[in-house]
């Protein structure tokens, strides 16, 4: 580590024809004058909700994780001079912050994806929420400093999200709930291409009797083989 302050950056990205995604040079990027006070990256798991026959109260499920948000805290656009080297007006750094993170690009008509870095923070997404507050002006009402209320959504292209998927694969802890007709050797065949490992799924979720599986019952299928 030199050392050296390390400057948030905010540049418009691109998708290339394999899904990747990366900068978009062609675009003028985002860089923060002062960096936000800190940050927040919330993760949650959506659940469904099944009953079996006979049973009072619902089981929560794991269904899927929801996209990462990103919260950027506090960050200041400041054009009073108190920063050193800084000529760039409140108004130019709202532009340039608009332009980079929300103006529509070709016929989209939706937010570009960003790349968010600082320091060891990298992200991309697309923004979920814009929000300036201006706080100090000059006697003719142009602002000198803003404060500036930033929210990310995570962005996946198609291919990383089929590539992180892959709910046929093999190689994946899989989490399947039992339905009307399924049985063990069945789900075997279905996950791993071979019914032959339904004894030691049997054995990995401890069941004594696994000819006769409960619809809405839960069973896991590790990586075998």
């Amino acid at each position: 580590m030199s050392g050296q302050k390390t400057l948030l950056k905010i540049s418009a990205c691109r998708v290339t024809k394999r899904g990747t995604i990366c900068v978009d040079s062609s675009r003028s990027a985002f860089r923060a004058l002062i960096n936000p006070s800190g940050y927040g990256r919330d993760y949650s798991i959506r659940y469904t909700k099944t009953q079996a026959t006979g049973k009072a109260g619902n089981e929560a499920k794991f269904h899927a994780s929801q996209l990462e948000k990103l919260r950027l805290k506090e960050l200041v656009l400041d054009g009073t001079g108190a920063v050193p080297g800084t000529q760039m007006s409140v108004k130019d750094q709202v532009e340039s912050l608009r332009d980079t993170v929300y103006t529509y690009v070709g016929d989209k008509h939706e937010a570009p994806i960003v790349q968010v870095v600082w320091g060891s923070l990298i992200f991309y997404g697309r923004v979920e929420g814009l929000k300036f507050d201006y706080t100090l002006f000059k006697p003719n009402g142009e602002p000198l400093r803003a404060k500036v209320s930033l929210n990310f959504i995570e962005y996946k292209s198609p291919a990383q999200i089929t590539k992180e998927e892959r709910r046929s694969s093999p190689d994946l802890t899989h989490l399947i709930v039992v339905k009307a007709g399924d049985t063990l050797p069945l789900l075997c065949e279905r996950i791993y291409r071979d019914p032959s490992f339904y004894l030691e799924v049997a054995r990995i979720n401890g069941l004594t009797a696994f000819r006769q599986l409960q619809p809405g019952m839960s069973l896991r299928f590790p990586p075998l083989g």
